[in-house]
């Protein structure tokens, strides 16, 4: 039931200065002399005693009513900012139950903000990336996302959408009187504007979505080529286990950086061989998933024993696909040993030249891994994205598209259909269009108190 009290600790497990306790439902005022002894103005901070049923009191400090519908939630919402014990706010969530709140499920508080009118969906997702932010860049772009931009862009291209969809859809109201509202070539023209700017669109929430979800590096190459030491090099730890025997990494070994406020998540994988050992084929196997998966593969190769030949048949029998889709960066590793001037250099497959002993040429690749996920999209203003969003994104995309091919070629009635889909891909990024699976997946990730 929306209007059931409920109730949470809205501040991080442990021991605190503070700790608050948040309560949420309909006719929360009663509670008030309950809970704090006397009755309270609404949104003005009052120090209380915090009383259990007989009148004892369990803690004292700072009672805040916010009566429906101006609060978060857009129902009543108490908020008891008490010592920051876990037992005394133990003690003040079971006195909100014997009041008659339940405990809060994950998230719900977001959750009923967002049913309540009072965010939409993109907005109730920045509320946990906001929790969640573990960069400066991570915060402001969650923070952008609470404030509305991304609701706003999309917005804009729904608002083009349905000028399209009425003019269209008025036509065919009126196809006996031969009324012509919008002429096909000009309705392409529309439909080729409207694609480019979810494209856009798209580019700017792809930048959001790394803040949030990280960038995937997948670590390969020839055994004993250097690869879990550059690992280890980027990483800044000795993460992975080094020798001079080849083979020793047959499992992945996971690290995570951040540079420039973009999480990084890096795999060392098994090097890549013909191998009779079951162990390292499985190794092997499973460095192929994982390199299927990356967003960037770094191809390392020792620059003192392999040469161009090598490396460009490995390349081709390997990673001609990355190649086309610029997804392949080649590493010439231990150049401390072979001479090569440390650096980077734009071949079909960059380049980068260093020494993952000695440090030498990393500031390159660190220049490299930033560009790669950065992309064109460094240049729109950052704003949190999921892969949902993406995913609605390039549906509505697809269904624009398609509506373009149609326009000449099959009656409007379609051309009208695949503009529907693409409004519905788009509104179930904002939480216009939603099922109750999509909304039970997306709160069950928040905090408890949130």
């Amino acid at each position: 039931m929306m209007n059931e009290a409920i109730v949470a600790v809205a501040t991080p497990p442990g021991r605190g200065g503070v700790g608050i306790v948040r309560i949420s439902g309909s006719g929360l005022e009663a509670w008030l002399p309950a809970l704090g002894g006397r009755r309270i103005r609404p949104r003005e901070a009052a120090h209380c005693r915090f009383l259990d049923a007989g009148g004892g009191v369990i803690d004292e400090g700072i009672l805040l009513f916010f009566p429906a519908p101006a609060s978060f939630t857009g129902e009543d919402v108490i908020e008891l900012q008490a010592h920051g014990s876990p037992v005394v706010l133990d003690l003040l969530v079971r006195r909100a139950l014997e009041l008659g709140a339940r405990l809060a499920r994950a998230g719900e508080f977001s959750e009923r903000a967002f049913l309540n009118g009072k965010l939409d969906l993109v907005q109730a997702e920045a509320v946990a990336d906001l929790v969640a932010a573990d960069s400066e860049a991570a915060a402001r772009a969650a923070q952008a996302s609470l404030q509305g931009e991304f609701s706003r862009r999309i917005q804009a291209i729904v608002e083009v959408l349905i000028e399209l969809r009425v003019l269209l859809e008025a036509g065919l109201d009126f196809s006996d009187e031969d009324i012509e509202l919008v002429a096909p070539d000009r309705l392409s023209e529309h439909l080729e504007e409207l694609g480019n700017r979810i494209i856009g669109l798209a580019a700017s929430a792809r930048q959001g979505s790394l803040l949030r979800e990280g960038f995937r590096v997948a670590i390969t190459g020839h055994p004993n080529a250097g690869k879990s030491s550059l690992l280890n090099a980027l990483s800044g730890t000795d993460t992975a286990i080094v020798t001079a025997i080849p083979g020793t990494t047959r499992d992945l070994v996971r690290d995570a950086i951040c540079l420039e406020g973009i999480p990084f998540h890096l795999v060392d994988t098994a090097g890549l061989r013909e191998s009779t050992d079951p162990v390292e084929q499985e190794g092997i196997r499973r460095a192929r998933e994982e390199l299927e998966r990356a967003d960037l593969v770094l191809l390392v190769v020792d620059s003192n024993r392999h040469g161009s030949d090598e490396v460009a048949e490995l390349i081709a029998r390997e990673f001609e696909d990355r190649v086309q889709a610029g997804r392949l960066v080649l590493i010439l590793n231990k150049i401390d040993l072979s001479g090569l001037a440390p650096g980077r250099s734009r071949q079909a497959v960059p380049r980068v030249a260093l020494s993952a002993t000695t440090g030498a040429g990393m500031a390159a690749l660190h220049h490299c891994l930033l560009e790669a996920a950065r992309g064109e999209s460094a240049r729109e203003g950052a704003f949190m994205a999921r892969r949902r969003h993406l995913a609605a994104l390039e549906a509505a995309l697809d269904h624009v598209r398609e509506a373009q091919r149609l326009v000449a070629a099959a009656p409007p009635e379609l051309v009208a259909e695949e503009l529907r889909q693409a409004h519905r891909e788009l509104g179930t990024i904002t939480g216009e269009f939603t099922s109750d699976d999509l909304l039970g997946a997306i709160f069950a990730g928040f905090c408890i108190g949130k």
